[in-house]
C-alpha cells in the first residue's frame, strides 16, 4: 500500500497496512548537531527511519502587496478588497502546470493550506498588530466581520482554483490562537468572527469532494473544538499542546469519530530520554491506534536540544508500535 493510500484509508477508518508516519520537519541545523552525535554523514534520514511522503500546496493567501494597516474603517474596506484577487500572479507555486502534472501520478498524500487564521487574517506579526487586532474585534466589529468575511471569500476562489486542477487529500486551516491557558478570544468571538467567515471555504472543499479537513493549531485549544467540529472540521492538528485539556485520549473519547487526530505525543518527553519516551508512547499511541483515524507524531519540529539518540530511540519504539 503506498503512502496515499495509507492515509487516506487511516482517515476513513478503513483498512491500512498501518498508520502513516510522517517526519517532523528536521531542519539542516538539526542534522548538523546530530551529525556530532552518530547521525552518519549524508545519511537521508528517509533511508534510516520509516517515512511516508506528504506534500503541501502552500498558496498565497496574504493580501498583495502588504498594506501597511489593515483596515481599521468601513471606508478602507474596499481597497483591501483590491488586494486580494485569487488571479494574481504568483498566488499559486511556481511550475504550477508541472505541478499539476506531476500530483496526477503521486503516490503521497497531498495537503492544501486554505487558511492563516484569525489573527494572521486581521494582520497580526507582532505585539503592536496584536493590540490593533483586538481592538478591532471589541471596539470596531463590523470592520474585522467585514474584512474577515473578504478574506474568506476570497480563500475560497482561489481554493476552487486548486482543486478544479488537483485533487487533494485534505485540506489545512492554520489556526495559531491559543497558549497554554485556552484561545486568546471567547469561543462565541471564534465562531462569530472566524468559523463563520470560514462557511465559503468549507463549501468549495465539500463541492470538491475533498474529504479530510484539518485544524491546525497550537497550545490549548480544547474551549473553541466544539464549534470547530460544528463547522464541519473532521481533523485536528495541535501542536505544543502539552496540557492535560489537550490530552488526545480524553479528546477521542469526547468527540469519537467525528475527529480524527494527528500529532498528540509530547516532544518534551523526546527530550528527556528513553524512559520517558517509552512511558509517554506506550500511555497514548496503543489505544489511539485501536480506536482508528490517527496518526501518532510528536507535537513539535524537532530541533537541536532533541538529542539524536533519543530522536532514533523514539522513531524506532513507533515503527515497533505501529507495525505490529
Amino acid at each position: 500500500m503506498d503512502s496515499r493510500e495509507r492515509f487516506r484509508q487511516t482517515m476513513r477508518y478503513g483498512s491500512a497496512d498501518r498508520v502513516p508516519l510522517f517526519e517532523e520537519g528536521i531542519r539542516a541545523e538539526v542534522l548538523e548537531v546530530w551529525h556530532t552525535q552518530g547521525l552518519p554523514p549524508h545519511a537521508d534520514l528517509f533511508s534510516l527511519f520509516c517515512f511516508d511522503r506528504h506534500k503541501w500546496i502552500e498558496p498565497e493567501l496574504k493580501p498583495r502587496p502588504k498594506p501597511s494597516v489593515w483596515p481599521s474603517s468601513t471606508s478602507e474596506l474596499d481597497s483591501f478588497r483590491q488586494l486580494l484577487n485569487p488571479a494574481n500572479a504568483g498566488r499559486l507555486p511556481e511550475n504550477w502546470p508541472d505541478c499539476v502534472r506531476l500530483w496526477q501520478s503521486r503516490d503521497y498524500p497531498l495537503m492544501l493550506t486554505v487558511c492563516n487564521g484569525l489573527f494572521l487574517s486581521l494582520g497580526v506579526d507582532g505585539w503592536r498588530t496584536f493590540s490593533d487586532a483586538i481592538h478591532r474585534l471589541a471596539c470596531e466589529p463590523r470592520v474585522a466581520l467585514e474584512t474577515m468575511r473578504i478574506q474568506g471569500e476570497f480563500a475560497a476562489r482561489l481554493a476552487d482554483t486548486v482543486l478544479k486542477e488537483v485533487e487533494v487529500d485534505a485540506a489545512v486551516f492554520s489556526e495559531p490562537l491559543c497558549d497554554n491557558h485556552g484561545p486568546l478570544v471567547s469561543p462565541l468571538m471564534f465562531e462569530e468572527f472566524a468559523l463563520k467567515s470560514y462557511r465559503p471555504i468549507l463549501e468549495v472543499l465539500h463541492q470538491n469532494g475533498v474529504e479530510t479537513v484539518i485544524f491546525m493549531t497550537w497550545a490549548n485549544a480544547r474551549l473553541i473544538l466544539p464549534a470547530v467540529v460544528k463547522y464541519g472540521f473532521n481533523c485536528l492538528w495541535a501542536f505544543e499542546a502539552n496540557t492535560k485539556a489537550m490530552n488526545y485520549y480524553d479528546l477521542r473519547r469526547e468527540f469519537g469519530r467525528e475527529l480524527r487526530l494527528i500529532g498528540g505525543i509530547d516532544l518534551d518527553k523526546v527530550r528527556e530520554g528513553e524512559a520517558a519516551i517509552r512511558r509517554e508512547i506506550l500511555e497514548k499511541v496503543p489505544r489511539l491506534l485501536a480506536d482508528g483515524g490517527y496518526i501518532p507524531l510528536a507535537d513539535g519540529r524537532v530541533r537541536e536540544d532533541v538529542p539524536y539518540n533519543n530522536y532514533v530511540y523514539y522513531r524506532r519504539l513507533l515503527e515497533e508500535i505501529t507495525q505490529s
